[in-house]
């Protein structure tokens, strides 16, 4: 096989074979994985399907499609508080050649290396078009996983890291604003927050999801989950220089900060805390390298309110990315 020929699916098994080294994966020649979870833990899954054209824009670098894949479903994990042990991909390829397959294959090894998870197995076809899955396996302590349903009224909302950035770089790589190599990394290479999310339930945090379709959408998502109300303040919500700096000044205003926080693809963690447990979080957070705000609190009710930047009332246009809108190319 030459990189620019389409290579039959035993050739891309061959491939996937070498990275495939866990035992669990019994060298990809059996239909099935065989795994021994940890005693004591329960096991966590997620599976997340990317697209071309929807996820991700025609012409990517492979590696960083491969690295996106993995990440996103290791995000979910980290959301839950779970240790990643191994992932199975399901890839639909339509007419991607050898070197294509080689790049991936490099992005797939690098994001499994980085995050400690193995390679077990799963499926390849080839269709009209190419969609991209990743179902990844983890584990977590037995009742300490966290979901989304057990924020209170009077907890306070923590994001990770800063919102916005994906967004702004994407619209950097569709070339409809001038290019931002920090920018358009945070949409091509998203960086699952395992580290701080291992440590949430211990620091007494009692909800928590990853912010994927706009940080907006979700704190609604984790209220409505947990039967409360979320007020987000935008003057509190992080944004990092680079945004900032594009978003029109170096501290944002209202406009600059809904787009931050309507667009998608942050994979930043957002978590409901009780103020007893303030200090815990901040504890953590500098061990796991992660900085962490409070942008907000829960309250009793039902929906989202969204405060401007001298605590006035705003009504967002849209609370961020949903997945029944047109496709604008990739998000």
């Amino acid at each position: 096989m030459t990189k620019s020929q389409v290579p039959a699916e035993s050739e891309i098994i061959d491939r996937l074979r070498e990275i495939a080294s866990h035992p669990a994966a019994r060298g990809l020649r059996d239909d099935a994985a065989i795994w021994q979870p940890p005693l004591g833990r329960e096991l966590v899954l997620t599976h997340d399907t990317i697209a071309r054209g929807v996820h991700y824009l025609p012409g990517a670098d492979p590696s960083d499609i491969a690295w996106k894949l993995v990440a996103t479903n290791l995000s979910d994990l980290a959301a839950m508080g779970a240790v990643p042990s191994g992932i199975l991909i399901g890839l639909t390829l339509d007419r991607e050649d050898g070197a294509w397959l080689e790049r991936f294959a490099a992005g797939l090894a690098r994001v499994l290396s980085e995050y400690d998870t193995a390679l077990f197995g799963g499926d390849t076809v080839r269709a009209g078009a190419t969609v991209l899955g990743c179902t990844a396996i983890g584990h977590v302590e037995r009742g300490r996983a966290l979901t989304r349903i057990g924020a209170q009224a009077g907890d306070d909302l923590y994001v990770s890291g800063t919102i916005g950035d994906a967004g702004l770089g994407l619209a950097a790589l569709r070339g409809e604003a001038p290019a931002d190599r920090f920018l358009e990394r945070r949409h091509r290479l998203p960086m699952p927050r395992l580290a701080l999310g291992q440590g949430l339930f211990a620091a007494g945090a009692r909800a928590a999801m990853d912010v994927s379709d706009g940080l907006l959408i979700d704190a609604d998502r984790l209220a409505r989950a947990s039967g409360v109300a979320a007020e987000i303040d935008l003057a509190l919500i992080p944004l990092s220089k680079q945004a900032g700096l594009r978003l029109g000044e170096a501290d944002s205003g209202p406009d600059g900060r809904l787009t931050a926080a309507t667009s998608g693809d942050d994979y930043e963690l957002l978590f409901a805390v009780p103020p007893a447990a303030t200090s815990a979080v901040v504890a953590l957070a500098g061990a796991a390298r992660t900085p962490v705000t409070r942008i907000g609190g829960l309250s009793a009710g039902r929906g989202i309110r969204v405060l401007g930047m001298t605590g006035e009332p705003l009504a967002p246009g849209r609370l961020g990315f949903t997945h029944d809108a047109p496709s604008t190319g990739a998000r």
